[in-house]
């Protein structure tokens, strides 16, 4: 069971296999880890839900062995099947007060928001955090909504007590604003994974956010 207190959100990293040109990816995850992320998401959109439970259980071991939360998205079979430290959850997926009634309360529960009305929403139905974007303009997934920049991100954190990080096209080119934002941390892909010094740019990453 996590200590929800506990939990630092100061760099998740989410995965994209897709991003890593054909490198290994628990090879990149252990690189991002000595980097410095604090919080783990596994993001496997178009693994079957054998092989997902499979990377799910290795990636279990890899993040465990360094005290790093692992967070399944949206699959929350996967999430129970491996016992993970949490589930992360869309507009589109399972509603939040379903996923945290069949997660339990011992588990976190992260929502996607692009909107104060859906973060209050999602804080209202039992989530323990948000990931609320897109901030900026990104390639790594694809959204159907327009940025909500970091006035946005701003709104948003303002109108729940729950910690929030920012998610959609952060680097350390707009890392700074992001923060003075107000939010609890920041929600990266391609920043790490699409760098070929995967260890470097986690570091770089989070002693740009230390710095502010």
């Amino acid at each position: 069971m996590q200590d929800q207190a506990c939990l630092d959100y100061t760099l998740y990293l989410v995965t994209d296999r897709g991003i890593l040109g054909g490198r290994d990816l628990f090879e990149a995850v252990e690189a991002a880890i000595r980097g410095g992320i604090t919080l783990l998401q596994l993001r496997e959109k178009d693994a079957s839900g054998r092989e997902f439970y499979e990377i799910a259980l290795q990636m279990k071991r890899v993040a465990g062995s360094h005290h790093i939360p692992l967070i399944i998205n949206d699959r929350l079979d996967i999430a129970l099947a491996v016992d993970a430290d949490g589930l992360h959850v869309g507009q589109d997926d399972l509603p939040v007060e379903v996923a945290r009634r069949l997660l339990g309360p011992g588990k976190i529960l992260g929502c996607s928001v692009s909107s104060v009305e859906e973060a209050v929403q999602a804080e209202r139905s039992g989530a323990d955090y948000l990931g609320a974007g897109i901030v900026y303009p990104t390639s790594s997934k694809e959204v159907a909504a327009p940025p909500i920049g970091v006035d946005g991100l701003r709104r948003i954190k303002e109108a729940v007590s729950i910690p929030v990080v920012g998610i959609g096209g952060i680097s350390l080119h707009n890392i700074t604003a992001v923060k003075e934002a107000g939010v609890d941390g920041i929600s990266v892909i391609s920043a790490i994974l699409g760098n070929r010094d995967i260890e470097g740019a986690a570091r770089e990453l989070l002693n740009a956010w230390r710095r502010v």
